[in-house]
């Protein structure tokens, strides 16, 4: 079968490389699933950078979510040989077969397009325990910034629903434009002058409790100046590649907290029953329509080097997926 490895770490476009590998046989309680649909994530091209939590042994097929339809069973599965299905939390999904545990895959609804199931439990997931974690209130105000990639777009869906309200950060006209198609908003441009001054006034006054930061670097100084006394500053990603830089000042007179976020931990922290809970909403929004996750670009996996650089390309308003070969 053909799958993208890497047998180093470093930047994805330098690393990453199709190659013809010998196609997995499942164990016992796990199943093979012949991938449809793989999606880049940030946390994946961490991985791969070797610079996340976790750093597989080299050689390593990457990838941590797919969809696709089960294609062999080990003893004690439990699941369908041609069932149609989604998984997080895998390991080796850029390739044309991968394995799972049997508990790790959850049955998709024929309503659910390939490019929504594909990308439906990672970070949707984690964007509703993130908010769960936020405590926050009706009518209460959070900030998040690259709001145009797919956890901001999902806390703003989410936030919603809930009626929370979400202060939008992004970078350049275009993913203005997007935000407010989606019907999200208030959005501000962080590239215009004065945007900091704009952001302290479309609340009308009311403080802006909760900050999300994907970015790292000053971007987190520049949340942590928005938010009210007491606030918390979450530490969802490093887009920037940069520590955090945050003014001491700030943290002190406005005994804000700052903290990180983890989904992958949180997964596993998590109570089994609310875990059911939140995949059952999850699956529920996705067949009804509801919830709906776009998808910008598909590439061959031989083509996994280019559509890492796309992924991290600003302006981007949906996920680069990874595609599996013709069987």
């Amino acid at each position: 079968m053909q799958a993208v490895v890497i047998d180093r770490f470093g930047e994805p476009k330098d690393v990453l490389t199709a190659q013809e590998v010998p196609p997995p046989a499942p164990g016992p309680g796990e199943v093979r699933i012949a991938m449809t649909l793989s999606p880049i994530h940030n946390h994946d091209l961490a991985i791969i950078r070797g610079v996340y939590g976790y750093r597989p042994p080299l050689p390593a097929v990457p990838g941590t979510e797919a969809v696709g339809v089960v294609d062999a069973v080990g003893p004690g599965a439990g699941i369908q040989v041609g069932q149609r299905v989604a998984v997080a939390g895998a390991r080796a999904t850029w390739a044309d077969f991968f394995l799972a545990r049997a508990e790790q895959v959850v049955p998709m609804p024929p309503t659910v397009s390939d490019e929504t199931a594909c990308q439906l439990l990672a970070m949707p997931l984690s964007s509703l325990m993130l908010l769960d974690d936020l405590r926050v209130q009706p009518g209460q105000w959070i900030t998040v910034n690259a709001a145009n990639g797919a956890v901001g777009r999902l806390v703003n869906l989410f936030a919603q629903q809930r009626g929370v309200h979400v202060l939008s950060l992004v970078r350049g006209p275009g993913s203005v434009r997007a935000m407010e198609q989606f019907g999200y908003g208030p959005v501000i441009d962080t590239e215009v002058e004065g945007w900091a001054a704009r952001a302290a006034s479309v609340t009308n006054g009311e403080p802006i409790v909760r900050g999300v930061d994907q970015v790292s670097g000053q971007a987190a100084g520049d949340l942590m100046s928005l938010l009210a006394p007491r606030g918390e500053l979450v530490s969802f990603g490093a887009l920037s590649g940069q520590p955090l830089i945050i003014d001491t000042g700030a943290v002190i007179f406005k005994q804000a907290v700052v903290k990180g976020f983890w989904g992958q931990q949180r997964s596993a922290e998590i109570d089994h029953a609310d875990y059911i809970r939140l995949v059952h909403e999850l699956v529920g929004r996705a067949a009804d329509g509801t919830l709906r996750l776009e998808v910008q670009a598909e590439f061959p996996l031989d083509g996994a080097a280019d559509a890492a650089v796309l992924s991290e390309t600003p302006g981007r308003n949906g996920k680069v997926v990874l595609r599996a070969g013709a069987r």
